[in-house]
């Protein structure tokens, strides 16, 4: 029988470094022979959903981006398109790594309706994703910590150096990062969904985030 694995998941503000820790830790988890999936939300070019999302935060498709609860759908429906290739990657792998899950719509939802982690629409999106949906809730969520101003130049760092990345409308607004850094943390000391990490994304070491899995 195949084992069960643990699923992992890295929250943050949009340039906290997310990408660059999944693939670190991905090589550390490796490296101390543990089988790792990834898998990275939302999923642009492989679900209709996510380009979906992603032309409407570039202005496309009229006044829908104005919606949060619609906004929220479509990145809900995305994950959703990905359940069974998540339980599939948890029966074959260790670890299953995610960029991003569900508490990124919670979190970022919220704070565009300047609302707290306790407030109506993250318990919306729990009941749509992980109740209706029936989404995999995380064994440890990581939420990498860092200021909104450092996110945003990173941000802006890489939007400079790769013409595919560049910022959509989440990530030019500076007032909504910082919202979202305060439910992210709400969310975190809430143990919203199983438990969280914080990781001080300045000085965020792959190895000892291994270890909190036991590898």
């Amino acid at each position: 029988m195949c084992q069960v694995g643990r699923l992992l998941v890295i929250e943050g503000l949009d340039g906290a470094g997310k990408r660059t820790l999944a693939e670190a830790l991905t090589k550390a988890l490796a490296d101390k022979g543990a089988t790792v999936g990834t898998l990275a939300f939302p999923r642009y070019g492989r679900s209709v959903h996510a380009d979906l999302v992603a032309e409407a935060l570039h202005r496309q498709h009229g006044d829908l981006p104005d919606s949060v609860y619609g906004m929220a759908l479509l990145y809900a429906l995305d994950r959703r398109g990905a359940a069974d290739e998540i339980v599939e990657s948890l029966r074959f792998h260790d670890v299953v790594l995610l960029d991003r899950y569900v508490a990124s719509n919670a979190a970022y939802g919220a704070a565009r309706l300047r609302q707290g982690a306790d407030g109506e629409f993250v318990r919306w999106v729990r009941e749509v994703e992980i109740e209706r949906f029936s989404l995999p809730v995380p064994d440890l969520q990581l939420l990498l910590r860092v200021t909104p101003e450092v996110a945003a130049a990173r941000a802006a760092g890489r939007a400079a150096a790769d013409a595919s990345r560049a910022k959509d409308s989440f990530e030019s607004d500076d007032a909504l990062q910082q919202r979202c850094s305060v439910v992210y943390d709400e969310l975190a000391a809430a143990s919203w969904l199983g438990p969280w990490q914080v990781v001080d994304g300045g000085s965020a070491d792959a190895t000892a985030v291994a270890s909190l899995l036991g590898f």
